[in-house]
């Protein structure tokens, strides 16, 4: 059996292969920029870091191609770390446990980081080679792309000088993608008091897991379910039924993942866990056959567990039932301009008792039409201020605008009929890409993003398809063959 850094391209997957072994989360990149400075010094290439921790690593062009235009490659540092409930795996310490299953490359109960490693990888054996001709090349790698585009809104003008930039942060082998959605998160959080556990009742625990989950910008239209909403669903039928005690609430973690776990503890007087057992049955075989084709991993639990010392005050538990069942969840627009594209999503990331006597939901809005994401912003956040919650904005980040008259567009567009007899679809993304944030700062840019095939990206069935990795390294080095002279 083939190892990784056996597949092909090696030259890519070599490198992939040591990335994995790079503890890199978000907010955390200390150790993948210490291998990306070590990496520059080591191929004797010229190296620079700004007070965000990104990294521009430059390389001057081959022989006979001094004349080309300079370009940019962009992926982002950072990985979105979610794991299964069951694996002990340490984000911070260990390397990423991946497994070749099939055509595809996928890691052990936990997240790949292919996104965006496989962009990393293709930039470090451009950089690393020495054989292949290119004009100078300038490799930027941001930090802390996934939590909140750090590095993209720090970047300052003069950091790098090209003016064409090919982002490889796409998930889609065969598409082309020329503008992406803009993007803003809102987090509720509520006060509430701590009521001593009532005598005379038992505890009972809900759990919601082995959903999908998925990236909240890419997969937002496919139908998954939502943890936290499954969970509050059941717990506003029981409380409407018989009343209930809440005593917490735990689901989802990243703001731009779809929540696929989720649990909560509630109390009952004594007379009634089997009639909620009961009740629970029925809604569990209701709620697996709304998600019989999207979720069939899907697991429904309930059980009698410790009575904790503590519940939440009445009120707060009825503001926050209400709050969560009112919040919108999934694609609220399509576009009106391209067919199969959404427009404008919410996505109900995360509830966590953040101390002891405050809750705090984080939720994120998107949409590729400025108005529409303040309105969608504004219906989240109307939503928990009517249930007395304090709400929070992000400043957000911008949309990029398609440019279908880019030059970068067209090389890209003639190079892969060139290499595969048909040409590529060209189509905008729904989730968040750094581009807008780059065209702020640096109007002059032609951009294009593209990448290999990755799916179930920000949860735990992450996976890179092997064989689109070769297709997306030809169009690479096909692309840089075809750019023309110029500053």
């Amino acid at each position: 059996m083939k190892t990784i850094n056996q597949l092909k391209p090696v030259e890519v997957f070599t490198q992939f292969n040591d990335i994995l072994k790079i503890p890199r989360p978000s907010k955390k990149e200390e150790k993948i920029v210490l291998f990306l400075i070590d990496f520059a010094k080591k191929h004797k290439l010229a190296a620079k870091k700004d007070s965000a921790g990104n990294v521009l690593i430059t390389k001057l062009a081959t022989k006979g191609y001094e004349k080309k235009q300079t370009v940019v490659l962009q992926s982002h540092m950072d990985m979105v770390c979610e794991k299964n409930s069951n694996s002990k795996h340490d984000f911070d310490k260990d390397p990423i446990n991946a497994v070749i299953e099939g055509e595809w490359i996928t890691a052990k109960g936990t997240t790949l980081g292919a996104d965006d490693g496989i962009g990393i990888a293709a930039q470090l054996a451009l950089l690393a080679s020495k054989t292949i001709k290119h004009g100078k090349i300038e490799c930027l790698f941001t930090s802390d792309e996934e939590t909140g585009l750090t590095g993209a809104f720090a970047l300052k003008p003069g950091f790098f000088t090209g003016k064409t930039l090919l982002n490889l942060d796409s998930e889609d082998e065969g598409e082309l993608f020329i503008g992406c959605a803009g993007g803003r998160d809102s987090v509720a959080t509520l006060k509430f008091e701590n009521k001593k556990t009532p005598g005379k009742q038992v505890a009972l625990k809900m759990s919601v897991s082995g959903l999908t989950g998925g990236h909240s910008g890419d997969d937002i239209h496919k139908g998954y379910a939502n943890s936290v909403k499954i969970v509050t669903r059941f717990l506003w039928q029981i409380n409407e039924s018989y009343g209930i005690r809440l005593s917490s609430f735990d689901g989802g973690n990243l703001r731009n993942a779809i929540a696929r776990e989720a649990s909560s503890v509630f109390l009952v007087t004594s007379e009634l866990p089997k009639k909620i057992i009961g009740d629970f049955d029925i809604f569990s075989a209701a709620i697996k056959n709304e998600y019989a084709i999207t979720e069939p991993n899907m697991a429904l639990t309930i059980e009698l567990c410790e009575k904790p010392q503590y519940v939440i005050d009445r009120k707060s538990q009825f503001k926050l039932l209400n709050a969560l069942y009112a919040c919108p969840h999934g694609v609220i627009a399509w576009s009106q301009e391209m067919p199969g594209l959404v427009e404008t999503s919410t996505n109900l990331a995360s509830i966590k008792f953040i101390s002891k006597n405050k809750i705090e939901v984080t939720t994120s809005q998107r949409s590729s039409i400025e108005s529409a994401k303040i309105d969608i912003v504004s219906m989240v956040s109307s939503v928990f201020l009517l249930a007395g919650f304090n709400v929070k904005n992000s400043n957000g980040y911008p949309g990029w605008k398609p440019n279908t008259n880019s030059k970068i567009l067209n090389i890209s567009k003639t190079s892969y009929n060139k290499l595969f007899g048909k040409y590529p679809i060209v189509r905008a993304i729904h989730a968040g890409l750094e581009c807008g944030l780059f065209l702020e700062k640096y109007p002059q840019l032609d951009m294009i993003s593209f990448g290999p095939t990755l799916r179930g990206v920000h949860s735990p069935s992450e996976r890179l398809h092997i064989g689109t990795v070769q297709k997306f390294w030809d169009l690479l080095l096909e692309i840089l063959k075809n750019i023309p002279a110029g500053k």
